[in-house]
C-alpha cells in the first residue's frame, strides 16, 4: 500500500450488510470497478482513492463519491491526522475537515504536484512524491524539502517505525531519516536493483516490496536486507500490509500470505481478478485489497474474495446474456468478460488467461458451450468462463459484432465483412452474404426459423434458410441504422440512431413508434417481457406496454443514464451503463400498464383445479393473485420435463384464467405449477385422447 505503511486495524463489518431495498434502480456490485490506490478508515468509515476520485463507503453498503473541490481526481494515497483527511493526487494534496465538505488544495511549498505517499510522525505530516519528501507542522498551510541526503528522490512509499522515518525509492532503494527528513542516509544494503515499490513494519521488522525482486526483510533498522520469496511465485510487488503476524503482499497477479515474517508464502487469489493489487489492508481477520478492477474484500477464515464495488463501477458494459434467471454474463470495454451467478448482484471476472481480448460484444449459450464474440474474434468456453478457446478458423475479419443461433447453427456478424455461420459448433465458419448489403452487422433477433440481421447503414436484412440467402426488409425506415433488434411474438422492433421503429408484417414495412422516446437517442438495445418493451437509450430506460405507441422512462435511482445492454432476468430487469457497470431493479417496477387492483383483489393467491378434468384436447386453467407479481404458470410431464409454458409475466392482483391447448400432447398425467412470489402450487390433469 503506497502510505503509511504503519497499517490500523480497521473495523468494516458494515461491508458485509445487505443493501438496504428501495423502490428504484440499485447499482450491482460491479461488474469491475475503478482502480484503487489507497484505502483509508477515518475512525467512523472508509475513504477509498480511486482513479477517479475519492469514494466514501456508507451504510448503504455502497460507495458515494466525495470529490467537491478536488480538481485533480487521480488519488495516490490518502492518510487522516487528527479531524483531517488528505488525499495526495497526481495534481498535489488536498485536505477536508468534514464528511461531505469541500476539498481544499494545500500545496504550498510543493516542489512537484504529483503525490505518491503520505506518512505521520506526532505533528508532522510527510509527503513523497517524484521530487522528493516534503514535510509540513501545519496541516498543509506551508510544506518544506526534507530530502538532504536523498540520491535519487523519486519516492514511491514512505513508512515510520516510532521516530525513524523511511522511504522507498523509484531506483536507488531504501533511505532512513532519524531526524524527521532534515537528512537521510542509504538503507538499501542487500536490495538489489533499487525499485522499492512498499514498505512496512512489524514491530522492529521492516518489509519491503520491490518491482521484480520480490520481498526483502530487515531486522536491524534497515541496515542490512535478506531476500524472502520462497513460495513467492510473483515478484512484482504493489503492496504489503501487516496484521499481528500476518504479512500480505499484493503483486501484479496475484496476493500471497506470510504468517513467518515472510519465511515462507502461499497464494491466496481465489476470486480475484487478474489484476494489480495496488492497496491492501486489515480489518481485523478480514483483508480488503483495492485492484485496477476495484475492492475485494476476503473474510476472515475464508478462502474466496468478493467484490465490493456498488457505486465503485465505472465500467462500459456493452453486452449482457442471461443463461439462466440467475447466471448473466456481461462484457465490459477493456474489461472483457464477467460472470454472476446471483442475478446481477455480484460480479466474477472470467477471463482466463486466453481471452485475449477484453472487448466482448455479445453471447451465445448452446448446452455448456458459451461462445463470446469480441473485437478480435469468437472464443468459446465449457466452464462458465473459466477457460475460453478461440474459434475464428475461416473468419476473414474478426471483428465480431453480434452472435445469434438457429437450432445449432451458429450466426456471427462482423464489422465490415457481413455474416459468417458454423455448423460445427463454431470450429469452422464460412461467409454467408448473398443478396447482402451492406456488411457493417450490429445484431440479430431470431423468430423461429427465421433470421433479422441489423447493420449499420443497412437498415434490416432477413433469412429464411440459416443465412444462405438474404434479403433486404427496410421498407418506411428513414434512419437505417440498426443498433439493436428485439421481437414481440410476430412484432418485430428495431432500434436506431433515431428512435425505435415497429414492423407487424415480418419487416415488409416499418413505422416509427417513437411517442414518449426522447429525440434525437439512440437505442442502443431493446428487451421483452411479456407485453411490455425496453428500449435503452442515450437518456435511461424506456418502457411500452402498447407495442411501442407510448413510452414512458423507468429511471429512477439511475445516475448514469446512457444504457448500452438490457436483459430480463426471472424477476429483474439488469441495465448495462456507460461508465456505472450494471444496475439491477425489479421487473414489477418497470412494467408499464400492470397496476395494482383498485378493487377488492383477492385475499391470497390460488391455483384452480383445471377444468375439464380428464380432457381431450383443451384445458382451462383459473388461479388468483392477491397482489402484484412475476407469475410463471408451467405444464410438466410425469418425468419432470417442461411441456409448455402458459403465463410468464408480472401480473397484477386479480383472477385469471388461461386455456391450455394440448392438441400436439400425448395421452397421459400432466402437472401444472404456478409460481407467483414466494408462493408455488403444483397441480395433476389428465389428457385422454
Amino acid at each position: 500500500m503506497k502510505g503509511n505503511a504503519a497499517f490500523s486495524v480497521f473495523v468494516i463489518l458494515f461491508l458485509f450488510l445487505p443493501p438496504v431495498l428501495i423502490a428504484q434502480w440499485q447499482q450491482t456490485n460491479g461488474p469491475g470497478g475503478r482502480q484503487v490506490n489507497a484505502i483509508v478508515y477515518d475512525g467512523t468509515r472508509f475513504l477509498a482513492g480511486t482513479a477517479g476520485g475519492v469514494f466514501l463507503f456508507g451504510t448503504d453498503s455502497a460507495w458515494q463519491p466525495r470529490n467537491a473541490g478536488l480538481t485533480n481526481t487521480f488519488v495516490n494515497a490518502l492518510i487522516v491526522k487528527d479531524s483531517l483527511r488528505f488525499a495526495g493526487t497526481n495534481g498535489g494534496v488536498f485536505v477536508y475537515t468534514d464528511i461531505g465538505a469541500n476539498w481544499a488544495s494545500v500545496n504550498n511549498g510543493l516542489g512537484t504536484l504529483d503525490v505518491r505517499a503520505f506518512a505521520r510522525i506526532g505533528t508532522s505530516l510527510f509527503a513523497g512524491t517524484l521530487d522528493g519528501v516534503y514535510r509540513t507542522t501545519n496541516n498543509g498551510g506551508n510544506w518544506v524539502a526534507a530530502d538532504s541526503g536523498l540520491v535519487f528522490p523519486k519516492i514511491q512509499c514512505l513508512a515510520t517505525s516510532g521516530t525513524t522515518l523511511f522511504v522507498g525509492t523509484a531506483g536507488s532503494g531504501v533511505y532512513r531519516s532519524t531526524n524527521l527528513g532534515v537528512t537521510w542516509t542509504s538503507a538499501t544494503n542487500g536490495i538489489a536493483g533499487g525499485d522499492v515499490t512498499s514498505l512496512s513494519v512489524i514491530g522492529t521488522t521492516l518489509f519491503a516490496g520491490t518491482g521484480n525482486r520480490g520481498v526483502y526483510r530487515s531486522t536491524n533498522n534497515g541496515t542490512n536486507w535478506a531476500q524472502i520469496n520462497s513460495g513467492l511465485t510473483d515478484t512484482l510487488i504493489f503492496s504489503l500490509a501487516v496484521s499481528g503476524t500476518n504479512l500480505i503482499a499484493g503483486t501484479y497477479s496475484n496476493c500471497f500470505r506470510s504468517s513467518n515474517n515472510g519465511a515462507s508464502w502461499t497464494s491466496i487469489d481465489a476470486g480475484l481478478p487478474n489484476s494489480n493489487l495496488l492497496a491492501i489492508a486489515f480489518s481485523g481477520a478480514d483483508l480488503f485489497a483495492g485492484t485496477r478492477n476495484g475492492a475485494f474484500v476476503l473474510p476472515g477464515g475464508g478462502t474466496i474474495w468478493r467484490s465490493v464495488n456498488s457505486g465503485l463501477s465505472s465500467s462500459d458494459v456493452i453486452t449482457l446474456a442471461v443463461r439462466t434467471p440467475t447466471q448473466i454474463f456481461a462484457g465490459a470495454y477493456g474489461e472483457g468478460v464477467f460472470y454472476s451467478t446471483n442475478t446481477g448482484l455480484d460480479w466474477n471476472q472470467v477471463n482466463g488467461d486466453s481471452l485475449t481480448n477484453l472487448n466482448a460484444t455479445s453471447f451465445v449459450f448452446n448446452g455448456t458451450n458459451t461462445y463470446a464474440s469480441t473485437r478480435a474474434g469468437i472464443f468459446l468456453s465449457t466452464n462458465n468462463g473459466g477457460n475460453w478457446l478461440a474459434r475464428n478458423t475461416g473468419l476473414a475479419n474478426t471483428d465480431i459484432a453480434a452472435l445469434t443461433q438457429v437450432g445449432t447453427i451458429l450466426l456471427a456478424g462482423t464489422n465490415g465483412s457481413g455474416i459468417y455461420r458454423s455448423t460445427n459448433n463454431g470450429t469452422n465458419w464460412t461467409a454467408v452474404n448473398t443478396g447482402l448489403t451492406p456488411r457493417s452487422m450490429t445484431s440479430f433477433v431470431v423468430v423461429g426459423t427465421t433470421v433479422y440481421a441489423g447493420a449499420l447503414s443497412g437498415g434490416v436484412n432477413r433469412s429464411t434458410n440459416n443465412g444462405t440467402n438474404w434479403a433486404s426488409v427496410s421498407t418506411g425506415m428513414v434512419n437505417n441504422d440498426v443498433l439493436s433488434l428485439a421481437a414481440l411474438g410476430t412484432i418485430l422492433f428495431a432500434g436506431t440512431g433515431a428512435g425505435v421503429y415497429r414492423s407487424t408484417n415480418s419487416g415488409a414495412n416499418w413505422i416509427l413508434a417513437n411517442n414518449g422516446l426522447p429525440s434525437p437517442s439512440n437505442t442502443y438495445a431493446l428487451a421483452v417481457s411479456g407485453s411490455n418493451v425496453f428500449a435503452a437509450t442515450d437518456n435511461g430506460v424506456f418502457s411500452t406496454f402498447n407495442n411501442g405507441n407510448s413510452w414512458s422512462p423507468v429511471n429512477s435511482g439511475l445516475t448514469t443514464p446512457r444504457i448500452f445492454s438490457l436483459v430480463v432476468a426471472g424477476s429483474y430487469v439488469l441495465a448495462g451503463s456507460q461508465g456505472g457497470g450494471v444496475w439491477r431493479r425489479p421487473l414489477i417496477e418497470v412494467i408499464v400498464g400492470v397496476e395494482e387492483n383498485t378493487g377488492n383483489p383477492p385475499a391470497s393467491f390460488v391455483l384452480e383445479q383445471n377444468y375439464p378434468n380428464p380432457f381431450n384436447p383443451n384445458t382451462e386453467i383459473k388461479y388468483q393473485i392477491s397482489e402484484v407479481s412475476h407469475v410463471m404458470l408451467k405444464v410438466f410431464d410425469v418425468l419432470g420435463r417442461e411441456v409448455a409454458t402458459l403465463v410468464n409475466e408480472a401480473k397484477a392482483s386479480g383472477e385469471y384464467e388461461i386455456q391450455f391447448d394440448a392438441r400436439d400432447v400425448s395421452s397421459g398425467v400432466y402437472f401444472y405449477k404456478l409460481v407467483a412470489g414466494s408462493f408455488a402450487q403444483t397441480k395433476k390433469m389428465v389428457l385422454i385422447r
